[in-house]
């Protein structure tokens, strides 16, 4: 008898482990990005998606929702701490009412005049390591940090250079954006993205920050501001590529290597396809010769930077996370000679 109950918990046991093991190589997880369903940025998730299922031998199944589909833009961090979803694919910004430095990360005004400086940063200058310290407390990971590319800077009139912009009227979103282009002489207008076309066309703005170039072009902007400054230089966001830190803990150490690397897979994609666009688009807009581009020289660049270096100042003592993640950028952009 003895030996039969010893039979059936070893039974037991095994099964156990053999559940527990299935449950464990069959992860079927759900992001939320911020964008519509139709939109490149879209599409290129879900190819990531399924490259992860191909990786992992389909242990991580992964479908990328489009934008408010469970929970809202500002809502996706603590839903994903709280396993509502188990992922997002986000522009940190959208978490700054939680604290500043997320902002920072997210969209750190004037640092970057494109994608490749702010990946070195974040990749080997302790940018994810920074950022993973302020978001691990909402039990969320940062697999790797994303890019998009610098956005355009459309306009009335040409741009050339800094005083180039004083008096211009420019549509930007409140806070650190808005606070810059101010102190270079611009005059910041705070409209919704879906009024920026009207905006142009009569007259309350000048100018716009708004998006890539080949979306403004697509979109019909030139037929008001036929210039643009490309490439940016003002702002280029991040994308957090995010996954519940729980769910990240219980991962193997290969499982968790296949993950950074198909998010790296996936950043090169979403720059590489994004900018592939942007050239058909300036293509095509020389060809017709219907908008006029210009791009800022590096010494234009630097005194940007320098202007933009008062609010990044202001912004730092807004909490310690802030501090952190300000002074680390300054640091590097010093030690590459961008400052």
């Amino acid at each position: 008898m003895q030996s039969n109950v010893q039979s059936f918990g070893f039974g037991l046991a095994a099964t156990l482990v053999l559940a527990s093991g299935s449950a464990f190589a069959k992860q079927e997880w759900k992001f939320q990005i911020n964008v519509n369903a139709g939109d490149d940025e879209y599409q290129i998730a879900q190819q990531w998606a399924k490259s992860v299922g191909e990786k992992t031998n389909g242990e991580i199944t992964i479908e990328v929702l489009p934008t408010g589909t469970i929970v809202g833009n500002n809502e996706t961090l603590d839903a994903v701490g709280a396993g509502i979803i188990q992922g997002h694919i986000t522009d940190p910004g959208y978490f700054s009412g939680k604290n500043p430095a997320f902002a920072v990360y997210g969209n750190m005004v004037g640092a970057w005049t494109g994608p490749a400086p702010f990946l070195d940063y974040m990749r080997n200058a302790g940018g994810e390591e920074g950022y993973n310290r302020l978001v691990e407390p909402y039990n969320v990971h940062l697999i790797r940090a994303g890019a998009v590319g610098a956005e355009a800077l459309i306009s009335k009139r040409n741009i050339e250079s800094l005083d180039d912009l004083k008096g211009l009227k420019v549509r930007a979103p409140e806070g650190m954006v808005s606070n810059i282009f101010k102190l270079v002489g611009a005059t910041p207008v705070n409209l919704p993205t879906s009024e920026v076309y009207t905006g142009l066309e009569k007259g309350v703005i000048d100018a716009a920050d708004y998006t890539v170039f080949s979306t403004n072009y697509q979109q019909g902007y030139h037929k008001y501001a036929p210039f643009a400054v490309y490439p940016g230089f003002h702002s280029m966001p991040m994308k957090d590529i995010s996954v519940n830190k729980t769910l990240w803990d219980d991962l193997s150490s290969e499982q968790q290597k296949i993950l950074e690397d198909s998010v790296d897979a996936f950043t090169e994609q979403l720059v590489s396809d994004l900018q592939k666009k942007d050239e058909e688009q300036v293509a095509l807009a020389k060809q017709k010769g219907d908008v006029t581009l210009t791009s800022l020289p590096e010494d234009e660049l630097k005194k940007f930077r320098q202007s933009a270096r008062e609010e990044w100042t202001r912004w730092r003592d807004r909490s310690p996370q802030t501090k952190e993640a300000v002074d680390s950028i300054q640091a590097y952009l010093q030690d590459k000679g961008m400052l």
